[in-house]
């Protein structure tokens, strides 16, 4: 029986196995569905199927940077308690490394072989010898004349909670000592994006209706009104204005020193920063609180 795509893809779905393993369920099965699944689950490769439900919002990001290209993947697992394990670390690493030799995107890298599998396969894997759902969930390349990093929270080296990467131009030496510092900053204060220019245009157009209605709202019950003009020519781009000192990289005020926004510390340590990476475990992952008393209720049935 010809095995079919859309077959593998039904099967992959059911248990959660890998897309070979799948097809080589189905080959071995003549294309029975149901077979293939016992036969998954006797190979203990649908393990995974069962977990697939489960919020994997911990786990960690790894970062690999060298000759001006690094990269940042996030691989994500059901406990903090997993991310410490030694194996888990191992994978995180070696898909990092892979990342950086041979993906520039997460569905290159899923099919890209590690250790003679796709990287999906092994993470599958992985999630029946470890006992988690894992996924991984992100990747980002960034590349320039010279591309440093720094790990917050490192679990050990090169990888932790929050990756960050950023490139700059200008002197190696001066771009490496002070490329830290900007990226510590970052890790920090988690800029939205690099300079207004780079700023999503639906987050500024949101913001400045806030701002708007806020301003008109504050004048309306204020004792003193202020002129409708004031608040549109003054008011209103004056906040805008600091809208994007807080939350653009290069309008922030650099932490190491405040009274220099982080532009003016590129400018006088004669670098410019092109660009910047960062990513942060379980960023925009929903967890599941579980209410531990409503849970205790279901369990004695009542």
């Amino acid at each position: 029986m010809a095995i079919t795509a859309q077959m593998v893809k039904e099967l992959r779905d059911t248990t959660g196995a890998g897309m070979m393993d799948a097809k080589k369920a189905l080959t071995e099965t003549d294309g029975d569905m149901e077979a293939a699944i016992d036969w998954l689950r006797t190979k203990g490769l649908a393990k995974a199927a069962k977990k697939a439900g489960r919020t994997a919002a911990e786990g960690l990001v790894g970062v690999q940077v060298r000759d001006g290209r690094g990269v940042v993947v996030e691989l994500n697992s059901e406990t903090d308690f997993v991310a410490k394990n030694a194996d888990f670390q191992t994978l995180v690493r070696e898909i990092s490394r892979v990342a950086h030799e041979s993906a520039d995107n997460i569905e290159v890298l899923n099919a890209t072989h590690l250790n003679g599998e796709p990287v999906e396969q092994v993470i599958q894997s992985a999630i029946a010898r470890i006992g988690e759902n894992l996924a991984l969930r992100r990747m980002a390349v960034l590349e320039g004349e010279t591309v440093v990093s720094y790990v917050h929270n490192a679990a050990t080296d090169g990888m932790g909670k929050i990756g960050v990467l950023v490139a700059l131009k200008g002197p190696a030496d001066k771009a490496a000592e002070i490329g830290r510092q900007f990226a510590m900053h970052i890790a920090a204060s988690a800029p939205l994006a690099l300079s207004e220019a780079e700023l999503d245009p639906a987050i500024m157009a949101r913001e400045l209706e806030v701002q708007t209605a806020k301003a008109l709202e504050e004048n309306a019950t204020a004792a003193k009104p202020k002129p409708e003009q004031v608040i549109h020519n003054n008011i209103i781009p004056g906040r805008m204005k600091k809208f994007l000192s807080e939350n653009t990289l290069l309008g922030q005020a650099f932490v190491i020193n405040p009274d220099l926004s982080v532009a003016q510390a590129a400018q006088d340590a004669g670098v410019e920063i092109t660009g910047y990476v960062r990513m942060e475990v379980g960023e925009g992952v929903e967890k599941k609180e579980d209410d531990f008393a409503a849970e205790v209720a279901r369990m004695a049935g009542t």
